[in-house]
C-alpha cells in the first residue's frame, strides 16, 4: 500500500454526527455517533512525472481540446488544465485520472446506510472515495472530501482495495462520499477484482452520467442508488448544486434500465423551504413508476444543516411524510424515510397484507418476516429483494473502521 520511500502525512479525524428524531410520545431524541476518516497526503511529484493513469473516457476534439465523457458536464479541457471535478486533466494531449489509486477515505458501513434496502440486506460494505466531485452542492456533508481540489490520498492498487475489503469481512465495496463516475476507471478495476473474489460493487451516485459511463458501469457494477436533491427541481439544482438541469439524471436511469442489469434504488434529499416542493416530488415519483416500475424503492432523506447551508433547519418530519404519501399515491410500493431512526416509515411493509415484512431501526434490521423465498410470512406476497438477510451483520455492526 504505502512504499517505504514515500513520505506521507496521515491524519485520522473523528467527526461527530447527530441524528434527531421525534418518537411516538413527541419526545426529541438525539443519537450521537462518530465516523473516522483517514486522510493521506503525498508530497508533490516532480514536474516530469504524470500523476495517476490515462483515462479511458475521453474524446479528442478538432480544436485540440479533450472532451471528458465520464459525466454529463462533458468538460472540454485544454492542455495543462483540469475539469471542474478537479481530478481529471489533460497532459501531453491526453486525459488523465489523477486520483487513480489514491483513496482519501475508507469506512466499513452497513449496506442500509447507502441507503440500499432491497439488495443483499445486512451486508457489510467497505466504502471508499477519492477527492473531487462534479457537483458543487452547498449542503454537502462530505465537502471536505468532495470539494477538495487537490490530488491527495493513500496509494492503493485495486488489488489492495479488495484485500482491505476482504480483511474486514466486507461483502461489497461502495464507491461513495464523492461522485464515483469521476473516478470510474479506478472503480472499474477495483470492481472487476472484487468480482473475482466474490465481492459485489455499489455506486452511491448523483446520476449525472453519460452513455459512456453507464456502459463502463455494466462491466462491474451490481447496484446503484441514485441521489436526487430537492426532487430534481430546476430552481433548486441550479442554485444549490450548480448544474443546469436534472435531465441527464433521468436519461442515465433509462440507460441503466435498458442496457444493464444493475439493481437501482432512488433517494431524494428533502431540503426545507427550498427543496421540498410537492409537485416536483410528484413528477419524480411518476417518472419512477412509469420508467423504472412500482417495485423501485425510493428513500426520502431528512436534511441536516451542513457546509454552506448552516442557516437551514432540519427537514420537518411532517414534510417527509407528505413526500412519502405522494410516492404511495403515484403507485410506488416501497417508499422509505431516511435519517429519522425510529420512524415507522423506515420499515418494509407488505403491499398485500400491510404487515411489517422487515422491521428497521436506523441502519439495523430488527425482525425479518420473510420466508426463504423472500415472500411475506403472513400472506405469501413476494417482496422484491435480491439476496437473503446476512444475519451475522444484519442486526448489529461495528459501523466504522479505521483504514490501516
Amino acid at each position: 500500500m504505502i512504499k517505504e520511500n514515500q513520505s506521507f502525512i496521515c491524519v485520522v479525524r473523528s467527526i461527530a454526527h447527530i441524528s434527531i428524531y421525534i418518537d411516538n410520545d413527541n419526545n426529541t431524541n438525539f443519537i450521537f455517533y462518530y465516523s473516522y476518516i483517514l486522510y493521506g497526503m503525498q508530497h508533490s511529484t516532480s514536474s516530469d512525472e504524470v500523476m495517476g493513469r490515462e483515462a479511458e473516457l475521453q474524446v479528442r476534439l478538432p480544436n485540440g481540446r479533450i472532451k471528458c465523457t465520464a459525466c454529463a458536464r462533458l468538460c472540454e479541457i485544454p492542455e495543462g488544465k483540469t475539469g471542474l471535478c478537479g481530478i481529471r486533466g489533460v497532459i501531453n494531449n491526453s486525459l488523465y485520472l489523477y486520483v487513480y489509486g489514491r483513496v482519501i477515505a475508507g469506512h466499513i458501513d452497513p449496506i442500509e446506510k447507502k441507503p440500499v434496502t432491497h439488495y443483499k440486506p445486512g451486508s457489510a460494505i467497505y466504502s471508499i472515495a477519492t477527492t473531487g466531485c462534479n457537483w458543487l452542492c452547498k449542503y454537502c456533508q462530505n465537502y471536505d472530501i468532495s470539494q477538495r481540489r487537490k490530488i491527495e490520498g493513500v496509494e492503493m492498487t485495486p488489488n489492495e482495495v479488495v484485500d482491505m475489503a476482504a480483511s474486514y469481512g466486507a461483502h461489497g465495496i461502495a464507491y461513495t462520499y464523492n461522485e464515483p463516475s469521476i473516478f470510474i476507471e479506478f472503480a472499474k478495476d477495483c470492481g472487476i477484482e472484487a468480482h473475482e473474489r466474490g465481492i459485489f460493487n455499489i455506486f452511491v451516485s448523483n446520476g449525472y452520467d453519460t452513455p459512456d459511463s453507464v456502459a463502463m458501469m455494466s462491466k462491474f457494477l451490481d447496484c446503484i442508488t441514485v441521489d436526487f436533491k430537492g426532487s430534481g427541481k430546476q430552481e433548486f439544482i441550479r442554485q444549490y448544486i450548480g448544474i443546469p438541469s436534472a435531465d441527464p439524471i433521468f436519461q442515465t436511469l433509462k440507460e441503466i434500465r435498458d442496457k444493464t442489469k444493475i439493481h437501482t434504488e432512488i433517494t431524494d434529499l428533502i431540503v426545507p423551504h427550498v427543496g421540498d416542493d410537492l409537485e416536483a416530488a410528484k413528477k419524480l415519483c411518476k417518472f419512477i413508476y412509469e420508467e423504472l416500475g412500482p417495485d423501485t424503492p425510493i428513500h426520502f432523506l431528512r436534511f441536516h444543516p451542513d457546509y454552506k447551508m448552516m442557516e437551514f433547519g432540519y427537514t420537518p418530519i411532517e414534510t417527509l411524510e407528505k413526500h412519502h404519501a405522494i410516492a404511495k399515491e403515484q403507485g410506488l410500493k416501497y417508499a422509505y424515510l431516511g435519517n429519522v431512526p425510529g420512524h415507522p416509515l423506515e420499515h418494509t411493509y407488505c403491499p398485500e397484507c400491510k404487515n411489517i415484512a422487515i422491521e428497521r431501526y436506523g441502519y439495523s434490521i430488527g425482525s425479518w418476516n420473510l420466508d426463504i423465498n423472500n415472500c411475506c410470512k403472513n400472506c405469501g406476497y413476494p417482496i422484491p429483494i435480491t439476496g437473503k438477510l446476512n444475519r451475522e451483520h444484519g442486526s448489529r455492526m461495528n459501523l466504522f473502521q479505521i483504514l490501516q
